[in-house]
């Protein structure tokens, strides 16, 4: 299993053209990234065709996942690369429903394998967000554990080092009250990103999307508690990695909500990038609070409140992370960095 530090950041296709505000995602838009800065970097996302259950790379892909190692590596010859596959828009019964067969498993694995060879990434990543039933739960630990035995058959065939296989996962071990299957995840798996953000970010409660701690309910949802159902579930400290933030998430508070959401560059879902709330916080004299008991950030200004992490809040992560002997971090993503401002300040932390 692989046993170095971690430090990693996914890089989002879809999400340069939302950190540029251009609908067109710049050309070798990779070029931009300081990999300098991290050890890893999960080129995101490739997707999952229901009808051949084969891992896919869409034309609009295809030129900037090709070049994606070529291109980190020349300012990091060591940084690793994997591809990972699904993400938060996926189709999750596509997921479910190939998992569940071993036939559409075998399509699935070989397929990725293939693909990240001939890209020449480092591993491969499964971003199934999420198996929700003890049945789907059950046929992730099947594919954890035919994936590994495929990547091995594969690097003994083709005398190169085995691929990296990771997970996305939940912030905790169960996923509406199902767990996942421990085992397989320790045996098979190089490490888990453990998705420690997004916590309220949909709902109408105004609280920290990233929150570290919770002091008004420690088994609440924030990335301490995960962690200790994590480790409590028996995934041992050195096969996770924290996930942190560049995305906030923005609410209107009582009154004024048309005027108010017409001042922050978002989605329709209220998600912000971190470069466009340092642009509303200088554009609109926003009051900023850094709130240590919760390690996170909010804004304000009229009607408008945003959510999001900051410099202190990625760096005491960072350092709660190496405290708590975890393998590392990684962020989530790059293209909503404001000029690598967030990603500078966790890598400056000595893991």
């Amino acid at each position: 299993m692989f046993t170095e530090v971690v430090k990693a950041s996914y890089w989002f296709q879809d999400g340069e053209s939302q950190a540029t505000g251009s609908s067109v995602v710049p050309q070798s838009s990779a070029m931009l990234i300081d990999s300098t800065l991290f050890t890893h970097l999960f080129c995101a996302f490739a997707d999952l065709d229901p009808q051949t259950n084969s891992v896919i790379v869409s034309d609009a892909q295809e030129q900037e996942f090709s070049n994606f190692t070529n291109i980190v590596k020349q300012k990091n010859p060591n940084v690793q690369t994997l591809l990972s596959i699904g993400g938060r828009n996926a189709d999750t019964s596509a997921f479910a429903s190939m998992a569940s067969n071993p036939t559409s498993r075998k399509s699935f694995i070989w397929s990725s394998i293939s693909l990240a060879r001939y890209y020449r990434f480092h591993g491969l990543d499964l971003a199934w967000e999420y198996p929700n039933n003890d049945v789907e739960m059950r046929n992730f630990g099947k594919l954890l554990e035919e994936w590994r035995d495929a990547v091995e058959d594969d690097a003994e065939r083709t005398e190169r080092m085995p691929l990296l296989l990771t997970a996305a996962v939940y912030y905790s071990s169960d996923y509406n009250s199902v767990s996942y299957p421990i085992q397989e995840i320790k045996e098979y798996l190089d490490w888990v990103n453990l998705i420690a953000y997004d916590f309220y970010g949909s709902t109408t409660n105004i609280s920290p999307p990233a929150a570290l701690f919770d002091p008004s309910n420690p088994k609440g949802p924030c990335g301490d508690s995960g962690l200790k159902e994590w480790i409590k579930a028996g995934l041992p400290e050195k096969q996770a990695v924290l996930g942190l933030s560049y995305v906030g998430w923005n609410w209107s508070l009582e009154g004024g909500h048309d005027a108010a959401t017409t001042q922050v560059a978002t989605s329709a879902d209220g998600t912000i990038n971190y470069d466009q709330i340092r642009k509303f916080i200088v554009d609109n004299g926003a009051t900023t609070v850094y709130n240590s008991s919760v390690v996170g950030d909010y804004c304000y200004s009229g009607t408008t409140w945003i959510g999001y992490d900051d410099y202190e809040s990625i760096v005491t992560k960072v350092r709660y992370a190496k405290q708590k002997g975890l393998l590392g971090y990684f962020s989530w993503h790059l293209g909503a960095d404001d000029n690598s401002g967030l990603s500078r300040a966790g890598s400056s932390f000595v893991l």
